[in-house]
C-alpha cells in the first residue's frame, strides 16, 4: 500500500509543481541526441523477433539449470544423464536455428534499404 500512495504521490507531485512550458523542441521525441527523421512506424525485421523469441528461450534454459544445481547430488547420476539430455536437445535446437541462417545478420535477402535525407545544420534548432 505504501508503494502505490507514494508512486502516486510522487507523480500528482510532479505535476502540480512542474513547469508547464511546452515548445515545440519539448514536444519533439528525445533520441540520443539525434535529430528525429521519419515517421516511427517503421516495421521491424522479422529476424528481430526471432532472436528476441530465441532469448526466451535460452534464458529459460538457464532457469532450469539452477535448481538442478542445487539438488545434483542428491539427483546422483540419474539426475546428470536427465540434465545431459535437456542441454543435448537445446544446443540441437541451436545448432538448427545456427544453420538455418536465423542468427545471420550480415546479408539480408529482400530488404529495401531507403536513404533518409538529413536535415542541414542551419535548419536544426539545438536547445540548451
Amino acid at each position: 500500500m505504501f508503494a502505490i500512495t507514494n508512486a502516486t504521490g510522487i507523480i500528482v507531485a510532479g505535476y502540480v509543481l512542474g513547469k508547464k512550458f511546452r515548445n515545440q523542441a519539448k514536444d519533439t521525441p528525445y533520441e540520443c541526441g539525434i535529430v528525429p527523421t521519419g515517421t516511427a512506424k517503421e516495421r521491424f525485421s522479422v529476424k528481430f523477433y526471432l532472436v528476441a523469441m530465441l532469448f526466451i528461450l535460452f534464458d529459460i534454459e538457464v532457469v532450469f539449470l539452477y535448481p538442478w544445481a542445487v539438488v545434483y547430488r542428491d539427483l546422483k547420476m540419474f539426475g546428470f544423464i536427465e540434465m545431459l539430455l535437456f542441454v543435448v536437445l537445446v544446443l540441437a535446437g541451436f545448432f538448427y536455428i545456427w544453420k538455418k541462417g536465423v542468427l545471420d545478420w550480415s546479408h539480408a535477402e529482400g530488404v529495401i534499404i531507403q536513404e533518409v535525407a538529413l536535415p542541414k545544420e542551419e535548419d536544426v534548432t539545438h536547445v540548451v
